[in-house]
């Protein structure tokens, strides 16, 4: 079962942040913080604001992260939210008029928890498409998947520990060797409906272990 760390309302105080921060950052306006916010929202965890362009197949426009929390959460989703429309390596920056286009979605981080196991191999049966996000570490190299881009992509427990090798840098099987750090986080998602639309929560078909 996916931990529930904010609710609704919260995730809508969230994305609406995100959205603000990027639309004041680029039109040189100050970032007006919201008024109303809760306890839940004052909480160091971690958090990843991902830019979806809706005129371009649905496909990401921008997309960055703080896995490790160090602020409080409407600060880390500020921070990231600017980041990912200006500071993906993979993307330009995202442009004021193009931004109107663009949905904003927010995943929250729950705290990392490295995954234990005798053997290699068991790995496979500690990861739950759908509900964990995992990170890969080893040898200088880390990589970071969400939980849905296990299920948009409809990779296997086996096929996400590969992918997020590949995203370190490292073999695909680098899982197996016993050299790699595993861990596993669990990711709430947040998204408007259409952009600067109405706010839901993202829930995940878990795949089987």
């Amino acid at each position: 079962m996916i931990m529930k760390m904010m609710s609704l309302r919260e995730g809508n105080v969230i994305v609406k942040t995100a959205r603000s921060a990027v639309e004041s950052h680029l039109s040189g306006k100050k970032f007006e913080p919201p008024l109303k916010t809760s306890a839940g929202l004052e909480k160091q965890l971690g958090v990843f604001v991902s830019l979806i362009d809706r005129l371009n197949g649905g496909g990401l426009r921008g997309c960055i992260g703080i896995p490790v929390a160090t602020r409080p959460l409407l600060v880390q989703v500020r921070v990231a939210a600017v980041e990912a429309a200006t500071m993906d390596s993979r993307f330009g920056p995202v442009k004021l008029d193009e931004f109107g286009r663009i949905v904003v979605e927010v995943t929250i981080l729950s705290p990392l928890e490295e995954v234990a196991v005798e053997k290699p191999l068991e790995l496979r049966e500690k990861i739950v498409v759908g509900r964990d996000g995992l990170i890969v570490d080893g040898v200088g190299y880390r990589g970071l998947l969400l939980p849905q881009v296990a299920v948009e992509e409809g990779f296997d427990s086996e096929d996400f520990l590969s992918q997020c090798c590949l995203k370190a840098g490292l073999s695909p099987d680098a899982w197996l060797t016993g050299e790699v750090k595993v861990s596993r986080f669990q990711g709430q998602v947040f998204a408007e409906e259409r952009p600067n639309g109405r706010v839901f929560e993202r829930i995940l078909d878990q795949g089987e272990r």
